[in-house]
């Protein structure tokens, strides 16, 4: 476990953000040298982003069962490149979301690829924090499939059935500029916007407490202008919806159809542009997949409970494609902030139901290494 906690940390130490193709790059040729040597490799590319999928040529054919993990990050401070320990923590920017899983995944997959009876595969992304649609969802579009898909993203031990889907859209507003002591002879584009954005979050007001239902956040606003004397004649702004499956007037919706939507909510005085839509996530309970896993977990100690997340993840495009995908990922918290940490102790557990559940999968006995949750 300490040589995995240094390999963590010196994943955590590459900064592959979303402008950083060089860093994502060396990311996912970091985690491809820790599987080593004596895999087929097919690698792909989109957009400037790559991935691979990995498996091994004593096992062909259609994956079993495929371990997924995004090696990207959201954007933070230089200091939080630099990992650090405190008691049980890890701290840094990718500890929780997801570089540590991913290292588990890439580690169980190289010590059991070869032992199983069945094929299974490593799927490695580098866009999963902007959209998913150039890693998983290309490909998936090129014809990548599985029978059961584990992604690694956190989830404190527990099986994520559900999740929400997206909408990122851009809304625009434009006005006609004046001299700031004559508004009367402008139209201020900022004010038309704001009003738009404030009717869409009075029809989906922001909750004080966990809830199961849509959410809209206001990302960013955008204007050309530049002089604080001038009416502006532009303003944009950035939203992240995420909404479940029983919101109707999302879910299972075409593009413009939420186009038309949203247009009814925030009004005729703005254009409403959608840049990505992703559909919600849901993987039966019931199924052998997720009946086996759930006995993995608790092999190791832990509940196996279900979870629902208000998170959208690249489970959802296995969904349409009526794969049953399910997130399982160790313990931590603050994801996308600024005390992101992963809970070290849950590492021995993630890695022990993973290689627990691999060997029952195909109704074989479980390995006797697999349920001791307690080694270092």
């Amino acid at each position: 476990m300490e040589e995995l906690l240094a390999q963590v940390e010196a994943l955590i130490g590459i900064r592959s953000t979303a402008d950083r193709p060089g860093e994502l790059h060396r990311a996912l040729g970091f985690v491809l040298d820790l599987v080593g040597p004596g895999f087929e490799i097919r690698r792909f590319e989109s957009r400037g982003r790559p991935s691979a999928l990995v498996s091994h040529p004593d096992r062909p054919g259609r994956p079993r069962v495929i371990l997924n993990a995004h090696l990207d990050v959201v954007p933070g401070r230089p200091d939080q490149f630099r990992a650090r320990r405190e008691g049980d923590r890890l701290y840094g920017r990718g500890a929780h979301d997801m570089k540590a899983a991913a290292l588990v995944l890439a580690t169980v997959f190289r010590e059991l690829a070869a032992e199983l009876p069945y094929p299974i595969a490593l799927q490695l992304v580098t866009d999963e924090e902007v959209g998913g649609f150039d890693g998983t969802g290309h490909q998936l579009d090129r014809g990548v499939r599985g029978d059961f898909v584990i992604i690694g993203e956190q989830s404190g031990l527990r099986v994520v059935t559900e999740s929400k889907g997206l909408v990122r859209a851009r809304v625009t507003a434009t006005g006609r500029a004046a001299h700031a002591a004559y508004p009367w002879l402008g139209s201020n584009a900022l004010l038309t916007l704001l009003s738009a954005v404030d009717r869409l979050l009075t029809r989906y007001p922001v909750p004080d407490r966990e809830t199961w239902t849509t959410t809209v956040n206001l990302a960013r606003i955008e204007t050309t202008n530049e002089a604080a004397n001038q009416v502006p004649a532009d303003a944009s702004a950035w939203l992240d919806i995420r909404y479940p499956p029983e919101d109707t007037d999302l879910a299972a919706r075409p593009t413009a159809a939420i186009t038309e939507h949203l247009r009814a909510v925030t009004g005729p005085e703005v254009a409403v542009e959608i840049e990505a839509v992703g559909t919600p996530h849901r993987a039966d309970p019931d199924s052998a997949g997720v009946r086996k896993l759930r006995e993995a977990i608790r092999a190791t100690g832990h509940p196996g409970s279900l979870l629902r997340k208000h998170g959208a993840a690249d489970s959802r495009f296995y969904f349409p494609l009526g794969v049953d995908a399910v997130i399982f990922g160790p313990t931590g918290d603050g994801q996308h902030g600024p005390d992101e940490y992963l809970e070290i102790s849950s590492l021995a557990p993630y890695r022990d139901a993973l290689r627990y559940f691999l060997f029952s999968y195909d109704g074989l006995p479980p390995s006797p290494t697999a349920t001791d949750a307690s080694r270092p």
